[in-house]
Parts: C-alpha cells; structure tokens; sequence
C-alpha cells in the first residue's frame, strides 16, 4: 500500500515506507562522509552558501548572478548543463525593445494577462514584462548572438497572441531570436558565462528530495549516478530549477528527462503545487514523434492546412489566424481532424505549410527547422508541407512562489508564508505569470527574469559565508529507504510498462478536450496505477549506472505530477486557457464580462472559478476540499502585495479598483480562492 509518512523533520513522502539508520564519522572541511548501519549507502555532506537543482535556463543565471557576488554556489543537475531542456527552445525570447517599430511593456503585460484568460497574477506579469527589455540587453552583453536586421538592431519576429495598442493594434514583432535555435544559444551564453566564476557543478547526481527540518529547507539530497553515492547538500538557500512535467503524457515536445523532479520534490515536502491541471498542447508537433516545430514557422508567414487545402484557422480566428494563442489553435486543429478533416491514410494530422516562403527565409530564420524535419520526416519543408498535431508542451502550473522566487504555502487556517531557505524558478515553477496559457517566447523570459529575481532576493537577505547549524543525522533518511525499498522489492510490473499505462491514460482522460465523466473515469484508474507502485519491479540491483533505478524515481515523481494535473482538471468546473471542458464550454468569471458591469452583480465565490487551484498530497490519504477567500494581488510599485484572508467560504471581498501612478493601466482586483486537495 502506497502512504506518506510524516517524519519529526516535517517531512512527508508517499512511498512504501523502510527505517535505515545512518551513522555518521567526522571528516575534515566543508565534506563529511556517513556510512549506513549496512553500510550500503555511504554519504557525503556539502556545505555551500545556495544549491541550485538543474541546470537549464533559470539555474544558469540564479548561479551566474550568486556566483559573481561571491556565493559559495553548487550546481546539481542530472544531466550536463548544456543538454538541459532549455537548449530545445527555437523560437525566441518576448521583450517590448521595439527594434522593428514601436512596441511598449505594457502592451506586452496586456497581451499576456489576455493569453493566459485572465488567471495570471498581475503583479509579477507586471514585473516580468518590465524587466524584459533589460534582461535581452544584458543577453546581448553576454554575447548571445541575435539575429539582426539589417540595420544592425535585434531582429524580432511575430509570434502568437501578440499584438500592439492594447489589442487594438496590428501583431507585433516582440519575439527576439537566434534563428530558430533561440534556446541552444541562451544555453550556452549562459553556461559559458558561469564559467568565469567558480561555480561547483555536480553533474549526473539525480536529486531525489529536499532536505526539510522544521518547515525549513535545509538544501536536497541526491544520487551520484557514477558510483552510487548519497549526496546530502546543506545550503541557507535552496533553488529549485528542474523544469516540467511533460513525461507524464504518451506524446510531448519536451525531453525524456521533464519528469517533474522538482515539483514531486515539493509535494513530498508537504508543500502544494498550484494550477497543475493547465497543461499547453503546443499545435506544432511533428506527427509520429512529437518533435517540437517552433511558433516562428508561423510567424514567418506558415499556415495550417485540412484535408481540402483549407487556411482553417481563419474561421476560429479571423484577425489573428494561425498566429491566434496556442490553446486557440490547439482545439481548432483537433476539431478540424474530429469533422473529418485531417490528412494522412489515418486522417488524424494536418498539414503546415512552409514551401511558399522565399528560400532565404528558410535559410536564414528556420534552418533547425528545415533540419529536424527532414530528419525526423523525410519532407523538405521547400517543396512539400509538414505533418503536424498538437502535443504536450508545458506545464502551466508548477511550485508557487511570489515574483522574487520564494516558495509560497499555507498553514492550517488558509494564511500564506515563505517556505524558510527555498525559491524556485523556471517551469517547475508557478510565479502567476502564464494564468491558464502561456504565450509563446514568454518561457525563456520567465526563466532569466525569475531566476534573476531569485539571485537578487538573496543577495539583499544573505551574504556569503553565512553560518548554518548541521544538518541532523536523521534528514534525508526517508529519501534512502525508499532507494533501499527499490533496489530490493521484488515486485511484478515493469517500471517501463506502468509509465507507458500511465502516460497513455494521461493523454486519453486529460487530453485537449475534457468532460466530468471522462475525468471521473481517469482519476479512478489513475489511482489504480499509482498503487502498482508498491508493486513495481527494478532488476537492476546495483548503483553504478543504473538507469532502470533511475528510471524508477522518475516514475515516482511522474506519478505525483499526473495525480495532481488530473484531480485538477476535474475539480475545474469551468474552461479557461489550456483548460477545456466539453460539458463547461465557457469561461466562469466573476462577472460576465460580455455584458454591461453596470447591471450586473459580482457571483458569489462559489460560483465562478476566477481562482488558482492548490493540490498536495495528503499523509493520511484524505480526499477532501477546503476553500479559503483570499485578495488577489494588487498591481503597484512594490509588487506583490501581502494577501489577506477572509471568512472561509465566504465572499465578502468588494471590487476594488488600483491605477498605479504614471502609468496609464487600470486594473480591477477581485477576490480568489484556492482549493486544497488531499489524494489517495
């Protein structure tokens, strides 16, 4: 049986669970090696001023920054910095730098509080799209190599769901690129400038949790894949930058690493994750392998073709067409191949047409494109059109934190603190800024603005050398059972068989398009799944190398992910975003904001669904629902207004509206909740 056990630590893990003791011997400086009473898994501590957990994008430059002030910085990543995931991002970066005629950060928080159906927090999209323009030249600085025009300024192309004046306005060239390789590039920048600094990377160490003593994060403990050993990092912040939960579903763009390590992380440290049922279907994925063909084949003037060489997309959005949102486009091309409409033997694909451009388009802004097509395809995207259907992307939701990157929870009576010693930035992530869609090029945004944000909150409440107490001998001990347990079960189902099982309901119940009885249906047989766990079968006994092992803390951790996206998604009574219900076709607001306000009275919480949703994992294996009245955060100079609670269940939260001086944005606040869900 599958149970989460609260240790003395606070620290909660849902695993079957095994005592092993660990003793301890003292060794010289900053390292310490322990040695288990079986001595199986001997333990090596590091004292550093931050951890970081991953390697991409937002680890990149939390540690850029720390290093360069003089933090002790350690860098723990499963994987060589540079195969990170962020490396596959093509199509640009999203800033208001009006290199291509006038653009303006406003506009750009405009579009994306529209683009993520108004869920989005304002105040960190208001930071966010703010500092952008900052954060680009800085890039620049560092030697990212944008493409230019040529006037010589950084080239900006169109992109999805964006536009200038407010919407009002034609699209607007916001998305600066590298080609078609955007990603790769602010990879290796960033990699490449860490490398100035001393920077202590530990790659190839999976990690496997945090390191919680009361209610405080202590810095993670991880698996050295080369021989086996425990790892146990003591840091006074712990950063953590893992990326998404892609792999929870049979078909995605993202790698075969995006196992939600970071979020799982966080519910086995009893902190809730937020908005986990918003997950993005990119339009563009190659049909077959879902390979990633970037926004910008459209922004460069690519469309969308049915079966009767049809622009479709002008009848689901007429002014933006093919560039209209993601989860827009998503659902037009799945009704297109629902009505019959697809191409291909199967008719369950369409097609994207990109032979019309002028060859020195191609050549010049989609060569990876053109590459990875023929390649994965064997179509020349010159003389012939691209196979195409939505796939897994992102992961909307994510860990909760404020726009300075610090973890967010509750307590017991619904008030919302910091978790002590932790952020978190980058996908894993869930600072408000993407509401129930992301816009495309507002990812890697997200992860340099944040992961900037991170390293500048640190730096004003910590200095380098700051002393910390030892860690007590007994923190991590949870995490190394459940290895023991793993490497010594020897129970019946395949670890690749129950992920494939659980990829595939994934994708069948909590698609593009959902309903109460079909999620109903998956909920029961996902638990079903997750109690196979208890079951699973490792036959790869030793520690060096063992990818089966690995591949079976993976499944863990996908399985809290896909528990917490399901449950959330049937919980949502309402469509919105990425979010689509076929039997709740409409947005629930607390308005209805088609019609005149003026006659209208504000629906009770408990009626509309203007709200975030928080899900954990419950030690007792409750299921049930609390509900708490909360004041949205409100737009101003300091960011990130204190939210204040109210009666429970009850909305007494009047409109209220906030103009921030010198600027011409006015913003209405409304009142949230946040439901908490307990799984089995």
């Amino acid at each position: 049986m599958i149970f989460c056990v609260r240790g003395k630590e606070g620290f909660a893990a849902p695993f079957p669970t095994h005592n092993l003791s660990i003793s301890c011997q003292t060794v010289p400086k900053d390292e310490k090696q322990h040695t288990s009473t079986s001595k199986k898994y001997p333990t090596v501590d590091h004292v550093h001023d931050v951890v970081i957990v991953g390697a991409g994008g937002a680890g990149l430059r939390v540690a850029l920054t720390l290093a360069s002030e003089g933090f002790k910085t350690a860098v723990v990543t499963k994987l060589f910095p540079t195969r990170s995931h962020t490396v596959a991002a093509q199509g640009g970066i999203n800033a208001a730098i009006g290199s291509m005629g006038e653009d303006n950060w406003q506009w750009h928080m405009y579009d994306t509080v529209k683009g993520g159906d108004w869920l989005g927090d304002q105040d960190a999209i208001h930071y966010m799209t703010k500092e952008a323009p900052s954060v680009v030249v800085e890039l620049e600085n560092y030697g990212m190599p944008f493409s230019r025009t040529a006037e010589g300024k950084i080239y900006q192309r169109k992109f999805g769901a964006q536009s200038l004046k407010f919407g009002k306005g034609p699209p607007a060239h916001r998305t600066c690129c590298v080609s078609d390789f955007t990603g790769h590039s602010l990879l290796h920048t960033l990699y490449s400038q860490t490398l100035r600094y001393p920077v202590d990377y530990f790659i190839e160490y999976f990690a496997l949790d945090l390191l919680m003593e009361n209610g405080t994060c202590k810095g993670i403990i991880a698996l050295r894949l080369e021989d086996g050993k425990i790892h146990r990092f003591q840091a006074k912040n712990t950063i953590v930058c893992c990326g998404g939960a892609g792999r929870c579903y049979f078909s995605t763009t993202g790698a075969h690493t995006l196992t939600g390590d970071g979020t799982a992380m966080a519910s086995r440290a009893r902190l809730p994750l937020q908005d986990m049922e918003f997950i993005q279907f990119h339009p563009t994925g190659i049909y077959g392998s879902g390979i990633l063909v970037t926004e910008g084949s459209r922004g460069e003037g690519g469309f969308l073709l049915n079966s009767d060489g049809e622009r479709f997309m002008e009848r689901y959005a007429p002014i933006a067409k093919d560039l209209a949102s993601r989860d827009v486009v998503s659902r037009a091309m799945s009704c297109e191949i629902l009505d019959g409409r697809g191409v291909g033997p199967e008719k369950d694909h369409l097609h994207l047409q990109l032979h019309h451009l002028d060859k020195d388009v191609i050549k010049k802004k989609l060569p990876g494109i053109r590459k990875t097509v023929y390649t994965f395809v064997g179509v020349d995207i010159c003389k012939d059109p691209v196979p195409v259907i939505p796939t897994v992307h992102y992961t909307m939701g994510g860990i909760p934190t404020n726009y300075k990157g610090q973890v967010l929870s509750q307590d017991k009576c619904g008030e919302d603190y910091i978790v002590p010693g932790l952020y978190a930035a980058g996908e894993c992530s869930s600072v408000g800024v993407h509401g129930a869609n992301r816009l495309g090029a507002n990812s890697l945004l997200e992860t340099v603005v944040f992961g900037r944000s991170c390293a500048r909150n640190i730096i004003k409440t910590c200095r380098p050398g700051d002393k910390m107490p030892e860690l007590l001998e007994r923190t991590g001990e949870v995490s190394i059972a459940n290895l023991e347990w793993l490497r010594s079960t020897t129970g019946a189902v395949p670890v690749a068989t129950l992920r494939t099982e659980m990829q595939k309901l994934m994708h069948k119940y909590a698609g593009i398009f959902r309903s109460q009885d079909l999620l109903q249906e998956g909920c029961q047989k996902l638990e079903l799944l997750y109690k196979n766990l208890d079951d699973l079968r490792v036959g790869d006994r030793s520690l060096v190398w063992n990818t089966e092992l690995v591949e079976a803390l993976e499944l863990q951790n996908l399985m809290l992910n896909a528990t917490q996206i399901l449950h959330g998604a049937e919980n949502r009574k309402e469509s919105r975003g990425a979010h689509a219900r076929e039997d709740f076709k409409f947005r629930i607001d607390e308005f209805d904001y088609l019609k005149p306000l003026d006659s209208q009275k504000m629906r009770e919480l408990a009626d509309h669904w203007r709200k975030h949703t928080l899900s954990w994992v419950d030690e007792e294996n409750g299921h049930e629902t609390d509900k708490y009245t909360l004041l949205i955060n409100i737009l101003c100079e300091h960011v990130q207004k204190k939210r204040m609670l109210n009666t429970p269940n009850k909305y007494t939260q009047k409109k209220k509206k906030e103009k921030k001086k010198n600027d011409n944005i006015e913003l209405q606040i409304s009142g949230q909740i946040k439901i908490y869900f307990f799984f089995k």
